[in-house]
């Protein structure tokens, strides 16, 4: 049985303009292996309503599950909320809920809940709330969107509220072999292999050092055993490459 599959849609323009490097989809996809669910696909777009909601129509219809990162907080900008409710085709507004965690925080710190800050509290209907223990303003989701804060502190903390509550598959586990010799060499026998073991994800990362070629082959699958007799077969294959 298949791996549930996933994808990311990241918001931002200082992403696309490369303000902001993203380091979000690199911690999701670590955490999604872990669980076994397959990130399939990683979509940058720009604060652009149009741009968000097709891109989230069109992810929900192609995955299990999607997570979304960027564009939940207080500023003008920050349009990713009203788009989720536009691509589902519900009202949003200012929930109790989600209002009192945030009168709850701001109290506690001696700051005013202004309208600017009160804007994190506008959840669309029928959504359920994604705990943040970092900052307090939640995240939320609806149907199979999860739908997260940038900030990779908050992020991480909302994905870490989220994964336990969905099923997941058989995580992946992963092997490297490195060869001190060009690609060219190895990818016949290499092609070969992937033949052999079509259950397995099985790829050449090439690299150069000190001026010479190499590469690491990289076989991932859901069952150990088929990844550890993949690895001897392709070590026995290239014994005077390896390192």
């Amino acid at each position: 049985m298949s791996n549930p599959t996933a994808a990311m849609l990241v918001i931002g323009d200082e992403i696309l303009s490369g303000r902001t490097r993203d380091s979000n989809m690199h911690f999701l996809a670590q955490e999604l292996t872990k669980h076994g669910i397959d990130l399939k696909e990683v979509r940058v777009v720009a604060d652009d309503a149009g741009s968000i909601v097709s891109a989230t129509q069109a992810l929900r219809d192609a995955y299990d599950y999607v997570f979304t990162s960027g564009g939940i907080g207080p500023t003008h900008d920050d349009i990713t909320a009203d788009c989720i409710a536009c691509a589902f085709g519900v009202s949003i507004g200012v929930r109790d809920d989600a209002r009192a965690i945030l009168a709850e925080r701001y109290e506690r710190m001696g700051t005013e809940l202004n309208e600017a800050r009160l804007r994190m509290a506008r959840i669309p209907d029928g959504a359920r709330l994604i705990d943040n223990p970092v900052s307090g303003a939640p995240g939320f989701s609806i149907g199979n969107v999860h739908v997260m804060a940038g900030v990779p502190a908050v992020f991480e903390a909302m994905v870490a509220s989220v994964l336990p509550q969905l099923a997941g598959g058989a995580p992946l586990v992963s092997q490297t072999v490195r060869f001190d010799r060009p690609e060219g060499d190895i990818a016949g026998p290499l092609a070969r292999l992937a033949e052999e073991y079509p259950a397995l994800s099985i790829g050449s990362y090439p690299f150069i050092q000190n001026g010479a070629y190499g590469a690491n082959i990289v076989i991932r699958g859901s069952d150990a055993s088929l990844v550890n007799e993949a690895i001897l077969k392709l070590t026995a294959l290239f014994a005077d490459g390896t390192t």
